[in-house]
């Protein structure tokens, strides 16, 4: 697929509903940059648990504690690799600890106004293709493509336990279900940037789509747009 254009592609939705995989494919088949908006708080919430910083309030002194958070992606043997201060995270961020702890993490509005301040930085030359939960409700509001995707419950506890089963040691499917759960009331229903849809985004349900038809379906809407341009 060529791109005449540098478009800005926005890709909300819940997590393990692949939302990162359409992402990744996307970007790739585009040659865009990808950015996975929800290891940007992962890497926070690796930070908070490194130093022993609390999750269940927000610290008092969350402000300074930001101010020793510096986060930036770059290639590494072909693999887009976020670097928490100048440290290479990737299992690590996906542990169980960190899931128990990023929604509340990511719920802080001063950790969300540094993050989405940094996410639309990435964006000013376009070009782009954004995962998460705000992205094209509060980082692109103008993006030029918008992405809701979903998926049964049931069916995204499957697919997180078949990614972590053999990295988190004892977990079992209903722990992954319940912490699926518990994410999406507290990314749905908190008070800063909650996970909703853009009313101008495209409904991708990816229950019944393999990995390969529900980038197709995407494609075809940028295909679209790109030949209108």
């Amino acid at each position: 697929m060529e791109s005449k254009k540098s478009l800005i592609v926005a890709i909300d939705g819940y997590s393990s509903c692949g939302k990162s995989t359409i992402a990744k494919d996307l970007a790739k088949e585009l040659g865009y940059a990808f950015i996975d908006s929800g290891a940007m708080y992962r890497a926070v919430s690796y930070y908070f648990i490194e130093n022993d910083i609390k999750a269940t309030s927000k610290p008092e002194n969350l402000n300074e504690i930001l101010k020793g958070i510096h986060i930036h992606f770059a290639n590494v043997d072909g693999i887009n690799t976020i670097f928490l201060n100048d440290k290479a995270l990737t299992s690590e961020i996906r542990s169980k600890a960190v899931s128990s702890i990023v929604s509340e993490v990511a719920a802080m509005s001063e950790v969300r106004a540094k993050l989405v301040a940094l996410q639309q930085s990435y964006g000013a030359t376009g070009g782009l293709v954004m995962d998460g939960r705000d992205i094209g409700t509060v980082v692109f509001p103008d993006a030029d493509l918008k992405f809701f995707v979903t998926a049964d419950i049931d069916v995204r506890s499957q697919r997180r336990f078949d990614e972590v089963k053999n990295t988190v040691n004892a977990i079992t499917l209903d722990q992954v279900k319940e912490n699926l759960s518990h994410r999406d009331h507290i990314d749905s229903t908190r008070e800063d940037s909650p996970l909703t849809q853009a009313p101008d985004a495209t409904i991708i349900d990816t229950t019944h789509h393999t990995r390969e038809s529900q980038v197709e379906e995407v494609k075809t809407y940028v295909a679209k747009l790109l030949k209108g341009n």
